[in-house]
């Protein structure tokens, strides 16, 4: 289901030593082996590595200097530098030809499991039947609707929608966009309230330099196009009519918010950020009462209203900014809902600086006299809300797993101005009890009892389940289609977990909730295990690590393994299911993804305690969960890979460094390498913003602390490092094409000469920071992936496929 994602809800120790510029350089020798892996498995190119010019350049930091002769690949317009690119292109290719069959096989592997037409199933909003499909042979969705059928009922409706004669409207075309400009990147879609205007953000190139559009739906036309400003957010106002929008600076940071009619030529400023720390983003609430201006930081953020039945009559700031503190905002007939961690004496039972929520009435919203506050129960984090006509819906994170209740709305709270949720008689929706991912639909409708929730595994297909609030059930809609897979198993056997409770025999319950759709589910939890385990990392803080492989194919300490995290923002790993990667599990592989500090899953202290000069902690975690897998014998001690994306291959290249002979094999994707060097240009987009999250090079602690993990600058001379495959794209706006490039000359140049010739940077002279692949062309990058671990680790020709 990621391929059709419009859809989705749109619901960061100090160091005292001095500055060490090597703090990895001798080697770390544990008993894996160091064996140059180069003389054996696989075969070389007949040609040699590009060796690109070095031109001197020094670096100057509190009083510190250092050299760095790649610099001048920073300057992405030099002709040497273009030049350099496609020699390691080709030696790339000619480095990967002996794995074009194994390639062309895992592609076909992968395609087959496509149903020919990928389809999500409709979602009601208003008068309409919204819904997306990728069309047979085609690589990219399109956004369709029709009207709903509102003689036979909602229910009726959706199990009919395809039978009812009304006529299916396109409403964007993500193939036409592609098939014109070769790219292409649909950043934002907003349907007027009226479902008159479609308003959309595109990107044609991967610069991620947004055009708007505006696309009248009654006849199909543009009547908006957009293209000088780099445009990011989108709302409407209560009028239809009212479009507006943010747009970003030279640094693509979003600083204005700018207000058009839609009909109109002339532009109205609303609001301008002048700190370069803070983004500015735009939504409405839900029931469309209000738009909300957001300027946020990593850490904290301050929050604008605007009446949208009026929309330039002016703004209201909720609080002014703190550091630290962030506010988020709904609206329910005549009440502001505050999710925030402002500290107040009634929330200071909570740790960490966790959230809770508040009420006001809107005319009270500019002070702080907030009352009802609603605080989680104990171990249980508040992450987010969404709110209905009836019912307040309320994300948590408990103990590390997620949670979604409802609660009735009006709220029944004279009586007490502190309350906890179980006060508020919740309904906490039921899940599988193996759970590891909820993915939250659209569910733009404001006036609807129906919650809709994307439910997925490792070894469950992704479920489109939808909670109704009102009768406290749920019923299955959809199942992802998976095709070609031996060992399904009915789910008439799962088990399901409701606020912490397991219901193992699910028929036989007293109180079981009302499911419809059920027996019809499928997993492959015969087949393939998925199995959550607690790794302790270096300071006795416990790390979730899921681990999934075959049962029939697992070999005890034999078996090649591929370990993945990312660590950073806050941001949750994907755990969803995937069914590309039953190519390595079939084959014996043991995939395993690692929840480390600096991400998410863990409330905001998890993210704290990974990020900034605490970033560290992040590696440390990393590591630990490399040495379980082998020496718990889920992994051979000479078949570790690992593959990391963004700032995830800062992870991973980190790891390596530090320990370079525990791993076969890396994939660094996009890979943020050359961390001090560039949160120190401040004129790189993203950097200020990036200084909160990772750290400012211009304190002197911070820089200590960045200096002791960057990659590029803790490269361990004369030792052996795995095969590596870079993957840069060349418009990539957030992490500069020159990182993996510099990162690849260095490594050649200062490690195993043999070794080296097994690394290797594939760039895209077109596309961005994101994969421009749709369903096909994502199966094609997997499959390169793939076959170059297999060539690493010497399985291209492995006679027990």
């Amino acid at each position: 289901m990621s391929a059709l994602s419009f859809l989705t809800a749109n619901s960061i120790k100090r160091a005292t030593s001095t500055l060490s510029f090597r703090l990895f350089r001798t080697k770390c020798f544990s008993y894996y082996s160091t064996i140059c892996r180069r003389n054996a498995s696989f075969a070389f190119p007949s040609i040699n590595p590009p060796r690109p010019k070095k031109v001197p350049f020094k670096v100057t930091a509190h009083g510190h200097t250092w050299d760095d002769p790649y610099h001048w690949m920073s300057n992405v317009e030099d002709p040497d530098f273009l030049t350099h690119l496609r020699q390691e292109n080709s030696y790339a290719e000619a480095f990967m030809a002996d794995t074009c069959s194994k390639q062309r096989k895992l592609f076909l592997e992968m395609s087959s499991r496509l149903p020919a037409k990928i389809s999500t199933p409709p979602e009601r909003w208003g008068p309409w039947l919204y819904y997306q499909y990728i069309p047979k042979g085609k690589e990219y969705p399109t956004l369709c609707r029709k009207l709903c059928d509102d003689q036979k009922g909602w229910v009726k409706s959706i199990q009919n929608f395809v039978k009812v004669g009304r006529t299916e409207e396109i409403l964007l075309d993500w193939n036409e966009i592609a098939e014109i400009y070769g790219y292409v990147h649909v950043g934002t879609c907003r349907i007027s309230p009226d479902h008159n205007f479609l308003a959309y953000t595109v990107d044609t190139v991967g610069s991620e330099q947004f055009m708007l559009l505006v696309k009248d739906l009654r006849d199909g036309h543009i009547v908006l196009k957009l293209e000088a400003d780099a445009v990011v957010s989108l709302a409407w106002a209560e009028d239809s009519s009212t479009l507006f929008y943010t747009i970003s600076d030279k640094n693509q940071r979003p600083y204005r918010v700018l207000c058009r009619k839609v009909q109109s030529n002339d532009d109205t400023l609303i609001f301008m950020e002048n700190d370069p720390n803070f983004c500015v983003d735009i939504t409405c609430t839900k029931d469309g009462k209000f738009i909300t201006i957001n300027s946020n930081s990593r850490t904290s953020s301050e929050v604008y209203v605007i009446d949208a039945t009026h929309p330039l009559d002016g703004l209201r700031r909720i609080h002014k900014r703190i550091p630290g503190v962030q506010f988020f905002v709904e609206h329910h007939y005549g009440f502001f809902y505050v999710l925030t961690n402002y500290p107040t004496n009634e929330a200071k039972k909570l740790l960490g600086g966790n959230y809770y929520l508040a009420m006001c009435r809107v005319e009270d919203i500019c002070s702080t006299n907030w009352q009802n506050i609603i605080l989680p129960h104990e171990d249980t984090s508040l992450q987010d809300m969404d709110i209905f006509n009836e019912h307040l819906v309320l994300f948590l994170n408990q103990k590390g797993n997620s949670v979604i209740c409802s609660i009735d709305l009006p709220m029944d709270i004279k009586c007490k101005n502190v309350m906890e949720i179980e006060d508020l008689n919740p309904w906490f929706f039921p899940v599988p009890s193996d759970l590891c991912q909820m993915v939250l639909g659209s569910n733009h409708n404001f006036i609807t009892s129906t919650y809709r929730v994307v439910l997925s595994s490792p070894v469950m297909p992704d479920v489109i389940v939808d909670y109704d609030m009102s009768k406290r059930s749920l019923s299955v809609v959809h199942q992802e289609e998976v095709l070609g897979v031996a060992g399904q198993a009915l789910s008439n056997s799962w088990s399901l977990n409701i606020n912490g409770e397991e219901l193992a025999n699910i028929e036989a319950h007293k109180n079981k909730p009302h499911i419809e759709g059920l027996r019809d589910l499928k997993d492959f939890s015969v087949a393939y295990c998925c199995e959550i385990k607690q790794v302790v990392s270096g300071d006795g803080v416990r790390i979730p690590l899921t681990i999934i492989y075959s049962r029939g194919a697992l070999r005890n300490s034999q078996s090649p393994g591929l370990l993945q995290a990312y660590g950073a923002y806050g941001e949750i790993l994907d755990k969803s299911w995937c069914s590309d990667r039953l190519s390595l599990i079939d084959r014996g592989w043991v995939l395993a993804l690692a929840d480390v500090r600096g991400g998410g899953g863990g409330g905001s202290s998890w993210h704290k305690c990974g990020s900034g000069l605490q970033k560290m902690n992040s590696v440390y975690d990393f590591v630990a969960c490399c040495k379980y897998l082998v020496e718990e014998g889920y992994v051979h001690k000479d078949r570790l890979a690992a593959i990391g994306y963004s700032a995830g291959s800062l992870l991973v290249g980190a790891a390596i460094n530090m320990y370079p002979d525990m791993f076969c094999a890396a994939i660094l994707k996009v890979p943020f390498l050359d961390v001090c060097n560039t949160l120190m240009d401040t004129s790189l987009p993203l950097t200020i913003l990036d200084h909160e999250e990772f750290g400012n090079p211009q304190i002197k602690p911070e820089l200590e602390s960045i200096m002791r993990y960057s990659p590029y600058d803790n490269i361990a001379e004369g030792l052996c490092y795995p095969a590596m495959l870079l993957m840069a794209s060349f418009n990539d706006s957030r992490v500069g094409v020159w990182e993996p490039a510099k990162w690849v000359a260095k490594v050649r140049e200062l490690t195993c000469t043999n070794c080296a010739r097994a690394i290797i940077l594939k760039t895209e002279m077109s596309g961005g920071h994101f994969s421009e692949g749709g369903r096909f062309g994502q199966c094609e990058e997997k499959a390169r992936e793939y076959a170059f671990f297999m060539k690493a680790m010497g399985m291209l020709d492995n006679p027990k496929e």
